[in-house]
C-alpha cells in the first residue's frame, strides 16, 4: 500500500517492517515496527534532520495506522512520536493494544 500526496509519498516496506515517507522521491524518514501475535509494535520513528520541521511525522504515522487498521491489526505505541500522535488524534485510540 502507498499514498502519494503531491511531493510527499508514504509506502509500506513490509520486508524491512517499516513505513517510509519520501519528499520529491528522497526518503525523508520512517516508522519501524515489530509484529506481535495480534498487534504491531511501533518502536521507532525518525525524520532525517534536513526534513525536520515540515510536519512529516503526522502523515507518516497516520498512513501507518490507517494501513494497520485496514489489515485488522492493532498497534502498540512504544515510540514516543507514535504515542504523541495517538494523544492528539483520539480517533486512533481504538487501535491501541
Amino acid at each position: 500500500m502507498s499514498e502519494n500526496n503531491g511531493n510527499i509519498e508514504v509506502v509500506h516496506n513490509e520486508g524491512q517492517k517499516r513505513y517510509v515517507i519520501s519528499v520529491d522521491g528522497t526518503p525523508a524518514g520512517f516508522s519501524s515496527y515489530v509484529d506481535g501475535t495480534d498487534f504491531r509494535n511501533f518502536n521507532h520513528t525518525v525524520i532525517k534532520p534536513e526534513f525536520r520541521g515540515q510536519g512529516l511525522s503526522a502523515p507518516l504515522i497516520k498512513f501507518a495506522f490507517d494501513d494497520s487498521r485496514a489489515a485488522g491489526i492493532r498497534i502498540h505505541d512504544a515510540c514516543s512520536a507514535v504515542a504523541a500522535f495517538i494523544k492528539k488524534n483520539p480517533e486512533y485510540q481504538d487501535l491501541k493494544k
